[in-house]
């Protein structure tokens, strides 16, 4: 026996998600994660590092409870919208009996969060309009706990519609939770369900601080629900989730200042997105633009392989997903900021 064999079935069995700092790459320009082009600085009391941290630190609660304009009992913070999803599962899924239910192609960590807990993963492919194909979700309700839906979609960027939404929430009502995962929502705030939870106890709703707010490297994370879900996930959270800083530097990312330097990134990104769409639409090379609700373009090539090769050449790393179902030859760019965008272009106009 080796130590490999001590291990779960559905571990060993597991290949991990491919992060973009797994993957790696050499290059200069870096336009593969979804992340903000620059950090920002922030000032860190160090005072308290020597005890141990709030399990849900209350500055931080309330400042994104008024934020996302819940009350204070409705918002858990986590590392990260990852953690908010395992603690979804590993609260609501018994192992090796229980299922959630995806739309690929959509963010693999639902998938393999599930994996991990040794749950089930029903697939429903989003429709030809890349919507939830919400008649067949309906119809299997009753073999799941969570369904989870991303909007806007990582990697499509398509939004979840609104009215089909509501109906998957009527049908579920006491029978599976509905994650809606809003982990880009800053960059089309008027699309948000939040507004929701008034009226669906089974809403949940994940946000992160790593897109809009330029976090990233924090991790720190946020689920939205019902009081009664949140107290549930709070008896699985780990003691001390967020350590110290980590929370200072979520409070003051929250604070008046902070939101209206996300905005006024947010509007900037927004500007370069709307920019790169129509360099892209001019080039021969590109036969499809997707939709653009986050900080990053899904654009499919009459080659994606070369276009990734000539830009991995250039030091420009990128995200292919052509391997993706209903994705060939298709390649996610992040938004970044002018001279990354210009950069882009550039290698894209010389193929020919």
């Amino acid at each position: 026996m080796s130590i490999k064999d001590l291990a779960r079935r559905a571990v060993r069995a597991l290949t991990p998600y491919q992060s973009a700092r797994r993957i790696g790459g050499q290059g200069n320009v870096w336009l593969n994660a979804n992340e903000a082009p620059l950090a920002y600085p922030f000032i860190i009391d160090p005072a308290r590092l020597n005890r141990y941290p709030e399990c849900q630190p209350p500055a931080v609660i309330a400042a994104y409870a008024a934020y996302a304009g819940v009350a204070d009992e409705q918002v858990l913070v986590s590392r990260g919208a990852d953690e908010a999803i395992e603690l979804l599962i590993r609260t609501f899924c018994e192992a090796g009996q229980d299922q959630i239910l995806i739309c690929p192609p959509t963010y693999g960590m639902y998938a393999i969060s599930a994996e991990t807990c040794g749950v089930g993963i029903v697939e429903v492919p989003l429709t030809a309009a890349r919507q939830p194909d919400w008649p067949e979700i309906k119809s299997r309700l009753s073999d799941v706990k969570l369904v989870f839906l991303c909007s806007p979609n990582n990697p499509t960027g398509d939004l979840v519609g609104r009215e089909g939404l509501n109906e998957l929430l009527e049908a579920a009502s006491d029978r599976a939770l509905i994650v809606v995962d809003e982990a880009y929502i800053e960059f089309c705030p008027e699309a948000s369900v939040v507004d929701l939870l008034a009226r669906f106890p089974n809403l949940v709703v994940t946000r992160t601080l790593s897109k809009a707010f330029a976090l990233a490297g924090i991790r720190c994370g946020f689920t939205l629900a019902a009081g009664e879900v949140i107290a549930l996930l709070s008896k699985v959270i780990a003691p001390y989730p967020i350590p110290d800083p980590v929370a200072q530097i979520a409070a003051e990312a929250l604070s008046a200042k902070g939101l209206t330097l996300m905005q006024e990134r947010v509007r900037e990104l927004n500007a370069q997105k709307a920019r790169l769409k129509a360099e892209l639409a001019a080039l021969p090379c590109v036969t499809e633009i997707f939709e653009d609700k986050g900080n990053f373009v899904l654009v499919r090539f009459d080659d994606g392989a070369r276009v990734f090769a000539a830009m991995k050449e250039a030091g420009i790393i990128l995200r292919d997903f052509s391997s993706k179902p209903g994705l060939n030859d298709s390649v996610r760019i992040t938004v970044g900021y002018r001279g990354e965008m210009d950069a882009v272009v550039n290698v894209l106009r010389d193929i020919r």
